[in-house]
Order: structure tokens, then C-alpha cells, then sequence
């Protein structure tokens, strides 16, 4: 009976310092920084969702920026046509002003579409890009759709 005392105590001690060595190193894993590094993939996929979700107010007002610069650059380009077709009648004082607008309509225009395509290369606004929408706008394009 004493041999089976012995090992007895013999695998509590077995069983107890195999508890004490996963309580060292698991100490150990969070002192110097192992959490972060095993729980790393899950934090990048929490990270991940957590922005391509987004709040419903960020979302919504992601589709509405995107909806507004494609509108900008059609306005603009309804206002530079109307000017081209206003200008062939227009007196010489006239045909000054309204080159001058042009240009400026044009800078616009431009400033818009690289907004637009800006913010659709921004990997937290990316995925808001309406499937209507395009997803790059061409500044060289004389004529954009915004819905396809």
C-alpha cells in the first residue's frame, strides 16, 4: 500500500509541475508580447470587418460623396456645353467671358474627378463605390455616366 501512496504523490507532483510550467509560459506568452502575436490574424480579420462595415451613417454618407463628385463632374460638363453652343452667337466681349468660364469649368471638373478617384483608391471607402457607379472617372473623357 505504501508503493501506491508513493506514486501517488509521485503524480500529483507530475500533474503539478506540468500545471506550474503552463502557468510559467503562459505568463511569459503575455509578458513579452505572444498574445498579441498569435492572436494577430484574428485581430487583422476583426480590424478588417470592423471598417468595411462601418457605422450606417458612415456608409451612407460614403455612397452620397460618391453619387455628388459624379454629379459635380456631370454638371460641369452640362454647363462647359451649354457655354460652347451660347459662345458661336456671342459677341467678341462676350466669347471672352465665356472661355474664361470654360477654363474655369474645367479646372473644376478636373479637381472632382481626382477626388472622386481618390477616395474610391481609399481602402476603407472602396467598397462603397455603388455597383452604378464607375469606378475610376477619366479626366480626358469629354462625357461622363455616372450610372451604368
Amino acid at each position: 500500500m505504501g508503493e501506491l501512496r508513493e506514486g501517488a504523490r509521485f503524480g500529483m507532483w507530475a500533474v503539478g509541475g506540468v500545471i506550474g510550467l503552463a502557468a510559467v509560459c503562459l505568463v511569459g506568452v503575455f509578458a513579452f508580447g505572444g498574445a498579441g502575436w498569435v492572436s494577430a490574424p484574428f485581430r487583422g480579420q476583426v480590424e478588417e470587418r470592423e471598417l468595411t462595415s462601418g457605422s450606417g451613417t458612415f456608409r451612407l454618407t460614403t455612397y452620397e460623396t460618391f453619387f455628388d463628385l459624379c454629379a459635380a463632374v456631370q454638371n460641369a460638363e452640362g454647363t462647359i456645353l451649354v457655354l460652347q453652343q451660347e459662345r458661336e452667337a456671342a459677341s467678341p466681349a462676350r466669347r471672352g467671358q465665356i472661355d474664361q468660364s470654360i477654363t474655369a469649368l474645367r479646372a473644376t471638373r478636373i479637381e472632382s474627378v481626382n477626388e472622386y478617384n481618390a477616395k474610391a483608391a481609399q481602402e476603407h471607402r472602396a467598397p462603397f463605390v455603388d455597383k452604378g457607379l464607375p469606378p475610376r472617372l477619366d479626366a480626358g473623357a469629354g462625357e461622363t455616366a455616372c450610372v451604368a
